[in-house]
């Protein structure tokens, strides 16, 4: 299909949305696998917190680390490679990972994931902004996070009752089957497209990543990528299940059930986007309103967490609905750069989000094993640490308030 005619919907949902689609929907269900399996991991390899808290955010460590080369290889050579040869890296950590017999094995193939799905949402992203018309973009991020919600949902109830059955090594050999199925869906069903803007020398590209890095727009959003999305994911991928063990006195089961609804919130959130975004924004009310309005009770909801007000499962719930506004920051920052700097834009406002994931997890261990050494109970522990990244989402809430400032590109 040339560049200058319009494909059908069916179309762009048969063989753009759903590869990319799936590929998240991967993503995500890796990301948050651990908080399900933690306590197998513990018992199996007698990890403490802060070893626990290395193990999974390495994953996070890994992926932010190819956030500006995945960004200069979508603008480059497009999502289709790039996405596609990076998933069959998710396949060989699996495999790795599911044969792993200690700390330095499965940390290492935590990495390769984290390496290998680092493409799979800013993939995504890219191929919209080169098949969608901008208006709809906000749309098709709302759609695409909620394929990665479903990931998250899969990984915590449904896995959670699947594990007596397979075993969390069982569950990372099927990851690796899904994940070289999803690279050869991606590679060979997905069709190319140019965007006008791939050549250039390398130099050229590195040029391009500091005009991203060094502009106030960028840093105006960064707070909130790392404390609010990077916080949410870390919560999300590790540290909800010990909270509601610990500090709430839920079983693992019990907890799983409250980590199921808080996806199930997510799903709906974005769903929610997915279906009211463009509408919204056509009569003003933009997707960085929408951002700054969820992100602002997303507070509100975990300070009552922490305060132990109000029934916990609507709340984890409530938490997962609005925090799913966090997504929009994506299309938001995009549109404030040209289209030709479209997937380094969104790789670096992403890797500001998993630097603030792994700080979050890896830090929030750290102080747990400080605080339990000091004599502090583990619920009170927990209390404190929580405190701590809430103080951090208000500092950087500050900014993120004052961005309407910030005037969209115009291509032209």
């Amino acid at each position: 299909m040339s560049p200058s005619s319009s494909p059908s919907p069916a179309f762009l949902a048969a063989r753009v949305f759903l590869p990319f689609a799936l590929g998240y929907y991967l993503s995500y269900l890796l990301r948050t696998v651990n908080a399900v399996i933690s306590p197998d991991l513990t018992s199996e390899l007698g990890l403490s917190a802060a070893d626990l808290g290395l193990l999974t955010s390495t994953y996070f460590f890994a992926f932010g680390l190819a956030q500006i080369p995945v960004g200069i290889a979508l603008d480059r050579f497009g999502p289709r490679r790039v996405e596609a040869a990076l998933l069959l890296i998710t396949g060989l950590g699996a495999v790795l990972f599911a044969t792993g017999d200690g700390l330095p094995t499965l940390a290492s193939a935590r990495g390769l994931i984290g390496l290998g799905v680092s493409a799979c949402l800013m993939g995504g992203l890219k191929g919209f902004t080169l098949w969608f018309p901008r208006e709809k973009l906000a749309s098709m991020t709302g759609y695409i996070m909620s394929c990665g919600a479903l990931g998250a949902v899969t990984a915590s109830a449904p896995l959670e009752a699947l594990l007596p059955f397979i075993g969390w090594r069982g569950a990372f050999w099927m990851v690796a089957a899904l994940s070289v199925g999803s690279a050869a869906l991606i590679f060979f069903s997905m069709p190319d497209k140019d965007d006008g803007h791939g050549g250039g020398t390398l130099q050229e590209a590195l040029r391009g990543v500091r005009e991203v890095l060094v502009a106030r727009e960028f840093w105006g959003f960064s707070g909130q990528s790392a404390f609010f999305t990077g916080g949410f994911m870390a919560l999300q991928g590790l540290w909800a299940v010990p909270w509601l063990m610990e500090v709430n006195g839920y079983s693992r089961a019990l907890a799983a059930d409250h980590l199921f609804w808080l996806n199930i919130g997510m799903l709906s959130g974005q769903l929610s986007i997915g279906a009211w975004a463009t509408p919204l924004a056509r009569r003003g009310f933009t997707p960085l309103h929408m951002m700054q309005v969820g992100l602002f009770v997303s507070m509100l909801v975990l300070g009552l967490i922490i305060a132990g007000v109000g029934p916990t499962l609507p709340l984890w719930c409530v938490l997962g609905y609005v925090s799913s506004t966090g997504a929009q920051m994506y299309g938001v920052v995009a549109g404030l750069f040209p289209m030709k700097l479209s997937g380094r834009v969104t790789t670096c406002i992403n890797l500001m989000a998993f630097v603030g994931a792994f700080a979050v997890q890896w830090g929030l261990g750290g102080l747990l094993d400080v605080l339990r050494a000091g004599g502090m109970d583990g619920a009170q522990s927990l209390r404190v640490a929580f405190v701590m990244l809430l103080a951090a989402q208000v500092a950087s809430f500050v900014p993120l308030a004052r961005a309407g400032r910030y005037k969209p590109w115009q291509d032209g």
